[in-house]
């Protein structure tokens, strides 16, 4: 076959590359039945990405001059005798119905999407798999009966109950006790600074539609969740990644990449950063806020997990050193409140805090009434603070189980650094182990668990790493997965000699 592409062309190379494949079809210089080169041989061959053939392809299967099969590929159907075989009699059978090509409507930074990381985490809905991977909250810590009973009780209600629907800040009583649940980490707000969301990603996405504009440069630290990684990359920004050690964010070359790339803002994950479980130290915290304050710089601060703390020592937030109004302040309840009810607080300028509700009005109008009600009610309450430490007392019988079966490990070459709180365990798997193959070893076996790499999103580590999660399973769960985790170890150990 022969394909006449030229880059510098106003037609797109999809295109291109479909016409001329059509141009040979129509001229019978390729036959009906004929199989096409693979979506990848045909990119390495004209040195475009897959995903250009891809497009190619479908435009062709869209106009019905190739088809798929699965097992053999792509192949050309265009003198199939189907057509034959129509009633021509009728003037609406000869006029061809054209359907619409979706995939080639679809805007390219959403066509290319690495959904792995979306993959794995379902695998903790699948039965008779010991769910290790996701991070989701113990479902062992509120009585079952009780939350009934407060649901009920929220909908019965006293006088007009409004049912899913609240202001589009948020609850009110919700925003109030929050203002006291945010005072106990040393942040003063008011309700007007605070947007209640369900999630930190949804945060994070209406961060980046108020702020982002295409070209604008974001700095993370890596290691990084690829949510949120996504989030920015989707919204057009350009990514520069800061490496961690065991205090985190490396601040002795923050300020002079700030200087040299002057950022739209600074993203950092605080307190047991996922997927590292590391805490930021105190005089970086001080140093990140220093330079926001210098160069004018937004912090956006993920703070999920810090009530998850093990020990006496619980760091106050960057936020909470802000006298300036730089920081973009995120807290999550996804680690510490009902599993699948999450809530997220927002805290921020009270200008910002105005167009994140014309946001939400926008996308969301109806918000996640009932779980308001009840978090508002359990903080009104102080069931929830009770809640915070059955929660770390859970996690931390857990995380001493899963620690100690790791040690057990240590002598074929298992390695990690154990978190002072928090639900994740960033593990170094023996040497010569890729940790995406590890994982599906693992899931054949009944344990599913989170591959490193898949946090580094210039693809420039974490093939040796595997992120444990402990939250979900129950004690029993977890020493099944962690027999699991060594029978794999030892497995792939047997196959690399």
């Amino acid at each position: 076959m022969k394909f006449n592409v030229d880059k510098e062309l106003k037609t797109p190379v999809y295109l291109q590359i479909a016409n001329s494949i059509k141009e040979q079809i129509m001229a019978g210089e390729v036959a009906d039945g004929t199989v096409l080169p693979s979506e990848r041989t045909l990119a390495k061959l004209l040195d475009v990405h897959r995903n250009t053939i891809v497009r190619a392809y479908n435009e062709l299967k869209a106009e019905d001059f190739i088809n798929s099969k699965q097992g053999v590929g792509y192949i050309v159907t265009i003198n199939n005798e189907e057509d034959y075989d129509k009633p021509c009699n009728k003037i609406e059978d000869t006029r061809k119905t054209k359907k619409v090509n979706w995939i080639n409507q679809i805007r390219d930074e959403y066509f290319d999407l690495e959904v792995t990381f979306d993959n794995l985490f379902q695998r903790t809905r699948e039965k008779n798999i010991c769910a290790m991977g996701g991070g989701v909250s113990s479902d062992e810590i509120y009585d079952q009966r009780k939350v009934a009973n407060d649901i009920a009780e929220i909908i019965a209600g006293d006088g007009k109950n409004h049912y899913f629907f609240c202001p589009y800040k948020g609850d009110k009583l919700l925003r109030q006790k929050a203002v006291s649940f945010l005072s106990t980490k040393g942040i003063k707000a008011s309700t007007g600074q605070i947007q209640i969301l369900q999630e930190t990603n949804q945060a994070v996405e209406f961060i980046s539609t108020l702020i982002l504009k295409k070209g604008d440069t974001v700095i993370m630290e890596e290691p990084v969740h690829p949510d949120i990684f996504r989030a920015f990359e989707l919204a057009g920004a350009k990514i520069v990644t800061i490496p961690m050690d065991e205090e985190g964010m490396k601040c002795d070359i923050l300020a002079d990449i700030v200087e040299k790339v002057r950022p739209r803002f600074i993203y950092v994950n605080s307190s047991f950063h996922d997927p590292t479980g590391v805490v930021l130290s105190m005089e970086r915290r001080k140093r990140i806020m220093e330079i926001s304050n210098e160069y004018r710089v937004p912090i956006i601060e993920e703070d999920a997990a810090s009530e998850l703390y093990f020990t006496e020592e619980k760091l106050p937030p960057i936020k909470s050193m802000d006298t300036t109004g730089n920081v973009i302040y995120i807290y999550s309840f996804s680690l510490n409140f009902l599993p699948g009810m999450s809530l997220a607080l927002v805290v921020a300028d009270r200008e910002l805090i105005k167009r994140f509700s014309y946001i939400v009005s926008v996308r969301m109008i109806p918000t996640d009434w009932i779980s308001q009600k009840l978090l508002a009610r359990y903080l009104d309450n102080g069931f929830q603070y009770e809640a915070f430490d059955a929660f770390r007392e859970n996690y931390r019988e857990k995380q001493n189980l899963v620690c100690k079966l790791l040690d057990e490990m240590a002598y074929l070459g298992v390695e990690y650094i154990k978190p002072k709180g928090g639900v994740y365990i960033w593990c170094k798997l023996p040497h010569g182990i890729d940790c995406k193959e590890f994982i599906n070893k693992a899931y054949n076996k009944g344990l599913s668990l989170i591959p490193g790499h898949i946090f580094y999103p210039l693809k420039n580590g974490g093939r040796d790493h595997v992120r444990i999660n402990y939250s979900f399973e129950a004690l029993q769960g977890l020493e099944r997965g962690m027999n699991i985790f060594k029978e794999t170890i030892l497995e792939s150990l047997v196959q690399k000699k």
